[in-house]
């Protein structure tokens, strides 16, 4: 089973700490990007435990205009050759009900509130959407 982890987050704070947590707490391999074309052709060539989504991307777009995360996830759960790969939401839009409504929304297999604090609570949401 592969340990290779795609991060799609445009925050560089966000993407140290959680790659930090993912590589020396996890042994996770973690692959960054919210270039939409690469996150697609990552999910489709890197054998992928997982994607971390942000919700709320400030600098993605796709075929000419602006998509948040929640477009991309699902662009990813409607292709069959992606549809298999987990994807953990990760928002700071923790409203009462969000999580239940964005998992609907995109097909993702978890949601995980923002800012993210406890190294312990990212690891246990990863494995919770891998399965292990």
């Amino acid at each position: 089973m592969s340990n290779r982890i795609l991060l799609v987050e445009d925050d560089p704070i966000n993407v140290k700490f959680i790659q930090t947590v993912l590589v020396k707490k996890g042994g996770y391999e973690v692959l960054v990007s919210e270039e939409v074309e690469e996150i697609l052709r990552l999910a489709h060539e890197s054998d992928l435990a997982a994607i971390i989504m942000d919700v709320s991307l400030s600098r993605s777009s796709y075929q000419g205009r602006k998509v948040d995360g929640i477009y991309i996830t699902q662009l990813l759960k409607k292709d069959e050759r992606t549809r298999h790969i987990p994807v953990l939401l990760a928002t700071a839009h923790a409203m009462f009900g969000d999580r239940e409504k964005y998992l609907e929304l995109t097909g993702a297999e978890g949601y995980i509130a923002k800012p993210i604090h406890d190294p312990g609570t990212l690891i246990e949401a990863v494995r919770a959407v891998i399965g292990v």
